[in-house]
């Protein structure tokens, strides 16, 4: 630290280059200073750094993160314990650390084995101009980071962590349970599963929610190394329908189980909500670019004889983009669909009774999803959850019906299977082949060109949008991506795989299981650069990952041979 404050001191009031004489260890009486990047200039990228405690000094009980689950739970926590201290202290104008949200999610911010804990950091170093500011600097790197980490860490509250890690256990053993139990989803009962607003992830406010409660009929009681026994409804695989009237709470349960693919914190409301972490929500998607992509399941025969089995568009239409969003997920090994009727494309979904006679099957190209959805479950084992407002002719597929009045479910399997066989639906099932999904797509090394000028790019732009080379991917209707540190992590899998593993030799789901293979110690494996550490990146699941590369719009696959 002595040497820090000696450095700082000497450049105080030089050029900014000059802080690169900080670059370096520093070694402070309770932890170690690593000063991995220097930002280049004031306007530049923040200079990154690396704050390394071991565990003798904290004194931490090592059951809190030696196991897979529990050592996310940690980093997690102290990610937050972090933040919230650059926060009361008033630094964070200065210090930086990618922040959880209401998701518990494996980062890179913090990082813990068996030895140390690593906590990284972005630090916007002070200047006037491009004049380095040397006194300011040594108060933020000599006092006030070391006044931060003496709180989010050696005065961590440790009950909260311990609860942390317990939620975790629980979270964990409920996700056993749904699995064992041949299920898709668990819903607890006491759960609140209405947000402040459709763009604020937290829960509506308790006295003005209505809490979850499970139908009797699907009720299941599990029971918790640590909460006990807890009670909510369990959904089977199988096609479940769930129905209600506007603005009664369909949605709301949907939105709710597509983030049950990942564990929430205590007071989230969704804490005790598991999906089946294959689930991919499904949406029509207009203007997509879509590359050989066989969509014949669901059409065929085009006008012009145009291919479907190979289908290849700039812009997808409603019904295209559709099929080629299902086929795709089931491509990267999704078991789950979720589909909501707001947000798909209806000729996709059904062709009425009515409109079949006006336009006859052999004109019509396409296979609505509700002449699909059982062979999807009963030839491939993949289920749907599907919301329904208006088409009733859902109740002869489902094997599970829902309805949601006021923000409750009840199980009205039994009523709708009664309206189904009394009034019998008049429609024409449409006669297709048998349902087969068989991916032999491979990505080619000319589709991933990331240079932009004489160098490349290759960076993420919030939630949504990816920079690769001179090429931006959409991501806006790849709704199971919640997070910018996620899109950040896509982005470099993206150019890691493009320049080690993709040569016309891998499929795509070969390319996703290397994916998983080389960062199942973590994420690290992503930086392409020694000494930047990549302290912003969330996991990405697979699922993700492929709708990346699949709207990229320079791909080009070729079939395995």
């Amino acid at each position: 630290m002595k040497q820090l404050k000696e450095t700082l001191q000497r450049i105080d009031r030089k050029g900014y280059k000059a802080y690169n004489d900080i670059r370096g260890t520093f070694t402070f009486p309770s932890f170690r200073l690593h000063m991995d990047h220097i930002q280049a200039d004031p306007y530049a990228s923040p200079s990154r750094a690396r704050v390394e405690i071991n565990h003798r000094q904290l004194h931490m009980d090592k059951d809190l993160y030696e196991s897979g689950h529990r050592n996310v739970a940690f980093t997690d926590y102290v990610a937050r314990s972090v933040g919230k201290a650059l926060r009361q202290q008033k630094a964070e104008k200065s210090i930086f650390i990618d922040r959880p949200g209401q998701e518990i999610l494996e980062r890179t911010a913090v990082v813990c084995d068996m030895e140390k804990v690593e906590v990284r950091l972005s630090i916007h170093l002070p200047a006037r101009g491009r004049t380095i500011m040397g006194v300011q600097a040594s108060k933020l790197l000599t006092e006030q980071l070391p006044s931060v980490i003496e709180q989010a860490l050696y005065n961590i509250d440790m009950e909260g962590l311990k609860k942390h890690v317990a939620l975790s256990d629980d979270q964990q053993a409920l996700r056993a349970y749904v699995e064992e139990r041949d299920a898709l989803a668990f819903v607890a009962d006491g759960s609140i599963l209405p947000r402040v607003s459709g763009v604020e992830n937290r829960p509506l406010d308790p006295d003005r929610a209505i809490s979850f409660a499970s139908p009797e009929t699907m009720a299941a009681t599990v029971s918790l190394p640590h909460f006990g026994d807890i009670r909510g409804m369990l959904i089977p695989k199988g096609v479940h329908v769930i129905v209600g009237g506007g603005y009664h709470g369909k949605s709301t349960l949907l939105e709710a189980l597509e983030r049950g693919i990942y564990n929430h914190i205590d007071g989230d409301g969704r804490a005790y909500i598991v999906t089946d972490t294959s689930a991919c929500k499904i949406r029509a998607e207009d203007g997509r670019g879509v590359t050989n992509v066989n969509i014949s399941p669901f059409i065929d025969d085009l006008p012009n004889e145009k291919s479907t089995d190979r289908f290849q568009t700039d812009n997808a239409s409603g019904s295209t983009s559709q099929a080629t969003n299902i086929i795709e997920s089931l491509e990267a090994g999704s078991r789950l669909l979720l589909i909501d009727e707001d947000t798909s494309a209806t000729n996709f979904m059904i062709r009425d009774y009515r409109m079949q006679q006006l336009v006859s099957p052999d004109k019509e190209p396409i296979t609505p999803f509700i002449d699909r959805v059982r062979d999807l479950y009963e030839e491939e084992g993949v289920s749907t959850i599907i919301v329904v407002g208006g088409t009733g002719d859902y109740f002869d597929v489902a094997d599970t019906v829902t309805m949601m009045d006021a923000y409750r479910p009840y199980d009205v399997t039994g009523k709708a299977k009664d309206i189904a066989e009394e009034a019998r639906s008049q429609r024409i099932t449409h006669e297709s082949a048998p349902f087969s999904v068989t991916s032999t797509r491979q990505p080619l090394a000319k589709s991933f060109d990331a240079r932009r000028g004489k160098k490349e790019k290759v960076d993420a732009r919030g939630k949504h949008t990816i920079l690769y080379g001179k090429e931006t991917i959409d991501l806006s209707a790849v709704e199971q991506c919640i997070d910018p540190s996620q899109t950040r992590a896509i982005a470099r899998t993206l150019h890691y795989l493009a320049k080690k593993y993709v040569n016309g030799n891998y499929t795509l789901g070969e390319l996703l299981d290397i994916y998983e293979r080389e960062t199942s110690s973590g994420l690290d494996e992503l930086s392409p650069f020694k000494g930047k550490h990549p302290g912003d990146l969330a996991r990405p699941r697979r699922f993700e990952i492929a709708a990346a590369i699949n709207r990229l719009r320079t791909l080009s696959m070729q079939h395995e041979r």
